[in-house]
């Protein structure tokens, strides 16, 4: 009998240990410090639509040109763009011995490549991109000089305009820039443009100054130069 209620004592005491255990077991506090390290943040995919700003400055402060482009792109993978822009030009150069109208429009293809490593949740970038341009235009000689080796007969200065219609060019573009998100969804961007002349029309016994797209040409060489700054709005459709 003794024996019995010894056993019975130890039982009770052995149940009353493992209920107190697993009360503290399901008091222990969570640690709300501790990190998530399985979260994930969207990137946005969408369509960028703006306009170049610095054509719109040289239209109101440079004298004899006019011109507006628009750009769009298009998020193909994480680092990968698509990219477009068009435009329209006319330049008009009034020198000594020339007087000529260049007028045209253009269109360049390509894809920009961002080489800049975001925090999580901006979306800023440092990249570089190739483009192919394609420019359609028209040359108007309206007077040039007339050159002469002879001393007894002065140089004269001819007016007869020429209008040369239908004047194709096209080249090959290599783009670095930056692009920073200075309000939601709004980009500011600063590029600069190598390009390298790929072919031309060129009228007879004159030489394209200036092709709309490819900016100003240059004697003996094939390449030109030329730069944006841009202001673009992310439509976003879809984030992964």
């Amino acid at each position: 009998m003794k024996t019995t209620h010894i056993l019975l004592f130890c039982i009770s005491i052995f149940c009353a240990s493992v209920s107190t255990m697993a009360q503290e077991e399901n008091t222990i506090p969570t640690d709300t410090t501790a990190i998530d390290t399985t979260a994930k943040v969207n990137n946005k995919y969408g369509i960028r639509l703006g306009a170049d700003l610095s054509k719109f400055a040289r239209t109101a402060f440079e004298k004899g040109y006019s011109g507006f482009e628009v750009m769009g792109d298009f998020r193909v993978t994480d680092k990968f763009y698509a990219a477009a822009e068009i435009g329209n030009e006319k330049k008009e150069r009034f020198e000594e011995n020339l007087n000529s109208i260049t007028s045209g429009s253009y269109a360049k293809l390509g894809f920009d490549y961002n080489a800049y490593n975001n925090w999580l949740g901006m979306e800023n970038a440092i990249f570089v991109g190739l483009r192919y341009g394609f420019s359609t235009f028209k040359q108007e000689l309206l007077a040039y000089q007339v050159y002469t080796t002879n001393q007894a007969f002065p140089q004269t200065f001819k007016e007869a305009p020429m209008e040369y219609k239908g004047l194709t060019a096209h080249w090959a573009e290599l783009i670095v820039g930056i692009k920073t998100e200075i309000l939601n969804n709004l980009y500011l961007s600063l590029n600069l443009q190598l390009k390298r002349k790929i072919g031309e029309d060129e009228p007879e016994n004159f030489a394209n100054l200036y092709i709309p797209g490819f900016n100003r040409t240059y004697d003996f060489s094939e390449f030109g130069v030329g730069y944006g700054y841009t202001l673009s709005y992310l439509i976003p459709i879809f984030k992964k």
